[in-house]
């Protein structure tokens, strides 16, 4: 089963919700239209029968590509409405509390907004703007002193409050000053989940953290993982909210994905608010819509079902996916997926196994994502004028990009359906990403470690996950340790095989090195499975 996408993520029942008033601020700068897009298309679009979706009119008869392609809706119609919406005034998640190391800082961002994120000595959640105010030295390169925060440049220490009471360089008489403070965000643990409150100006709105429902259910169990990836969020976002790619990008990747399972997918949108979407999904195959998505801003996307057993009992399965835009052509996702009842083979495979599953899944998609994302920023107009969206496949990612024309204006930058808004200052490229294997610090690898499996590169899955995931770093550790004494074992095996003059014995010790040297390729297998990249044979035999 697929970690990011399993044959039956869960179902809720949608909420209604009442339509807050929209306001209408003024319109982030549109580009200027391009030809028509009908015009310069060639016309060898399949006459395919329109497909299940509810929340559209009719294809017009004279319009043979309206019969396939998702068209206009009536918002689109009518005058563009804008949402009032302030990225900052969000809560954004930002690392699972179990990952969270005790003994180094982390940094981590929000868009560009960099922050240090670490447990003080009462083990109290702390974020600060990860910059000291003496330099500049990032404080999540830094350690931790007593619970403080230290700053590794010239040893400054920093309190939960971000108030300075340290400077080593101080004459005795005289006096911190005031100003010699870093400036603090509110975070709070939720479900698991760490969440950081990103606005300056207003005191954190707590009823706006998200809560799941199926999460809190008795019974029900969730495997956890967390990715580093090398494109912007809202193509992840994309990524995750598009069921069709499946069956061909993933296909044998585990037990359900296969591309002749590729089929036309039936949508129906039942909420549109200035905070997202929702409505329900399904196959073809399937004859109904069993599935109900929601997204929620700033980047909540989850997918749920839920069945009755042969017994009456009511069974739930979430796929929750918690994406953090973490600078331009970067974000980071938490993905959570769980359910009240698991199935007996899935209980037989460690967790580890389901996240190197996750990290290949994620691989399959790099490259063409990233492409993506390079070519939506090259050619710098919305995806209206881009994209053909089908209506069997590709409502949620429609829905989604018309979402932005609504918010976009309240982000530091976005891409429309209709409308875009791009970055004002250019991306930054850090070739030494402070903070970046601050969760392994106090182990190996250490910061700055050299090598393959530890150089710091978002197209490196050690780098992308297995840093950020304790349970992972353990287990990639256990089985070096393990190889190690296995290959010296075996070593000692031979030796001793050599020396030995009976028959039998050099029969035993050998066979024993055999076993030895079994295990040793066993561990080896276990951390390429953990630490390497899948590469796609793109050549079938």
């Amino acid at each position: 089963m697929s970690l990011l996408h399993p044959p039956f993520p869960s179902l809720v029942s949608p909420v209604p919700r009442a339509r807050p008033h929209i306001h209408r601020p003024r319109h982030a700068d549109l580009h200027p239209l391009m030809p028509s897009r009908m015009a310069r298309r060639c016309h060898a679009v399949a006459d395919a029968p329109p497909s299940l979706d509810q929340s559209r009119g009719s294809p017009r008869e004279d319009d043979p590509d309206g019969k396939v392609l998702v068209g206009p809706s009536p918002e689109e119609e009518s005058e563009k409405a804008t949402a009032d919406y302030d990225w900052a005034e969000e809560w954004y998640p930002l690392y699972l509390s179990r990952d969270v190391p005790d003994d180094a800082p982390l940094g981590l961002t929000v868009f560009d907004k960099q922050l240090v994120l670490y447990r003080d000595g009462y083990g109290v959640l702390r974020c600060h703007e990860d910059r000291c105010p003496h330099r500049l030295a990032k404080l999540s390169e830094g350690q931790l002193v007593d619970g403080r925060l230290e700053c590794l440049y010239h040893g400054w220490q920093f309190e939960g409050e971000g108030k300075c009471v340290k400077i080593p360089q101080l004459p005795v008489d005289a006096k911190i000053p005031r100003s010699a403070c870093v400036r603090t965000y509110e975070v709070k643990d939720s479900q698991g989940v760490i969440w950081v409150w990103m606005s300056q100006k207003n005191p954190p709105n707590f009823s706006k953290i998200p809560w799941f429902e199926n999460f809190a259910r008795p019974g029900f169990q969730d495997v956890s993982t967390i990715h580093e990836l090398p494109y912007d969020h809202s193509i992840l976002l994309e990524n995750l909210m598009d069921p069709a790619h499946i069956p061909i990008s993933h296909d044998r990747t585990d037990w359900t994905a296969k591309r002749e399972d590729a089929q036309p997918l039936g949508f129906e949108v039942t909420e549109r608010t200035d905070r997202g979407f929702a409505g329900w999904w399904g196959k073809e195959s399937e004859g109904s819509l069993l599935n109900f998505l929601r997204f929620e801003a700033p980047c909540v996307l989850q997918n749920n079902r839920e069945f009755v057993d042969k017994d009456g009992q009511k069974h739930y399965f979430t796929g929750l996916f918690l994406c953090r835009p973490t600078g331009q052509g970067k974000s980071m996702l938490i993905v959570r997926f769980g359910g009240t009842r698991r199935s007996p083979l899935a209980k037989l495979f460690p967790k580890w196994y389901f996240h190197q599953n996750a990290s290949k899944v994620f691989e399959q998609d790099m490259g063409f994502l990233s492409s993506q994302n390079e070519v939506l920023i090259k050619e710098k107009v919305p995806t209206k004028q881009l994209y053909l969206n089908l209506r069997s496949s590709d409502t949620w990612v429609a829905e989604y990009r018309k979402w932005m024309d609504k918010a976009g204006h309240g982000m530091p930058y976005y891409i429309g359906h209709s409308t875009i808004s791009l970055p004002k200052v250019p991306a930054v490229v850090e070739h030494a990403p402070a903070g970046f294997v601050a969760g392994a610090s106090a182990s190996l690898p250490t910061k700055g470690g050299i090598g393959s499996m530890h150089a710091p590169n978002l197209a490196n899955r050690y780098f992308r996950h297995v840093i950020h995931c304790k349970g992972c770093r353990d287990v990639v550790k256990a089985f070096q340790a393990w190889k190690n004494g296995l290959s010296v074992l075996a070593a000692a095996l031979v030796a001793l095989a050599i020396l030995a003059s009976s028959r039998q014995w050099k029969v035993i010790l050998i066979g024993s090195t055999a076993i030895c040297l079994a295990g040793v390729y066993a561990c080896s297998t276990a951390i390429t499975m953990n630490t390497t990249n899948f590469i796609r044979i793109h050549r079938r035999l």
